[in-house]
């Protein structure tokens, strides 16, 4: 890392005090953004762009007074709240270091507007769409829904010189063919059907490139780059066809940890890695081709896989993903078998060898795939597989 500051930044103990600890956890909506509006009301311009279907505020954060124009939002998916958590930690390491010099140049150089949460409904209701049950990030042509309209007509007024479109991704993808999950992946959309590489994919292709140089001692083997097939009905996608370089950033799976606060942590680097490449301008087109070494990637991994189980005469492997549940304002991890079958070559999470012993349920109901499974008996031991 060429940044002294941004190393310092990095740092476990630094976060500990740049971490906006009042928001943790998965469900994170309106009523969170009090929080925030009250912490950074004397900072950051706060206002409303507008409404939701259901009349819930849209609000934008306006950081920043320099030139270079950089538009952000985040929970455009109701339910992808990851890279929420980690932009309110970014939030808070402006307040707290803005006498920092390489923070003061960001500030200085930019101009950034930032949507933390772009489907309030969504994110209400812990669900991908919004409350006409459309995804946003495939209304971006037809501008059917005021939250797709409301992004649309910012980035139109606003005439931003970078976009970053921030999302959650699902816990089966690895980085690449290995068993490692990506616990953060990147994406330049394509601007056209071709996949052209223009000077502006360059530009993000690059910043890419050193956000996971930087981040590389933190996340070995762990990022990943998603494919870019085009489809112009995406936010990203649209607004490279516009000529404005995009990045997509996906918050993925940490070993361990399905409340996503390590992963926040590696989000707030990467974004912190990211605005202070923009902000000095170090976009040149020379690294671009590193991108293409970053691992696609590949959907290889289960949330718990189950080896060797005898199950009906038979030994299987076994594999459950877990379904995501809203109760009482708290994300549940409800465990559901995926899979049942001679082998699966997947990667588990959680893996357990039942060594050819005989698996059952509490109260012996079968074993099938698309059940909720709680628990299993094993050997005469309960394992425990339900999360929250």
């Amino acid at each position: 890392m060429k940044n002294t500051l941004l190393k310092k930044l990095f740092r476990n103990e630094a976060y500990h005090q740049i971490k906006f600890e009042k928001i943790t956890g998965r469900y994170v909506a309106n009523s969170s953004l009090k929080l925030v509006r009250d912490e950074f009301e004397n900072d950051f311009k706060i206002d409303a762009l507008g409404k939701s279907v259901l009349d819930r505020p849209i609000y934008r954060f306006k950081i920043g007074s320099g030139k270079i124009k950089i538009l952000v939002w985040s929970q455009m998916h109701g339910n992808e709240s990851t890279t929420t958590k980690a932009v309110f930690d970014l939030f808070n390491c402006f307040k707290l270091n803005a006498n920092d010099s390489e923070i003061s140049a960001i500030l200085k150089n930019c101009s950034i507007f930032v949507i933390p949460i772009l489907n309030p409904d969504g994110a209400e209701a812990y669900t991908r769409v919004n409350a006409n049950s459309i995804d946003l990030n495939r209304d971006l042509q037809e501008l059917s829904q005021p939250e797709s309209y409301l992004l649309k007509r910012l980035y139109d007024e606003f005439q931003p010189d970078f976009c970053l479109n921030l999302h959650d991704q699902r816990t089966i993808f690895s980085a690449g063919n290995q068993p490692k999950p990506a616990t953060l992946s990147f994406l330049t959309p394509a601007k056209d059907k071709e996949r052209s590489i223009d000077k502006n994919r360059m530009q993000s292709m690059g910043v890419i490139s050193g956000i996971v140089k930087d981040l590389a001692e933190y996340l070995p083997e762990s990022i990943g780059r998603y494919d870019d097939a085009f489809n112009i009905n995406c936010a990203g996608d649209t607004f490279q066809n516009l000529g404005t370089p995009t990045i997509l950033f996906e918050a993925g799976h940490f070993p361990g940890d399905y409340e996503r606060e390590k992963t926040r942590k590696q989000v707030y680097r990467a974004l912190l890695s990211c605005l202070y490449q923009i902000s000095h301008e170090e976009l040149g087109t020379a690294d671009y081709k590193a991108y293409f070494e970053i691992p696609e990637n590949e959907k290889l991994f289960n949330d718990i896989i189950i080896r060797r189980a005898m199950l009906n005469g038979k030994v299987v492997d076994i594999s459950i993903q877990f379904k995501e549940v809203l109760k009482n304002n708290k994300i549940h991890f409800q465990p559901v078998v995926d899979k049942i079958a001679p082998e699966i070559s997947n990667y588990g999470h959680r893996e357990i060898d039942a060594e050819e012993n005989i698996i059952k349920l509490e109260d012996n109901a079968e074993i099938l795939e698309n059940v909720i499974v709680n628990k299993i008996i094993l050997n005469d031991e309960d394992l425990e597989f339900k999360y929250g």
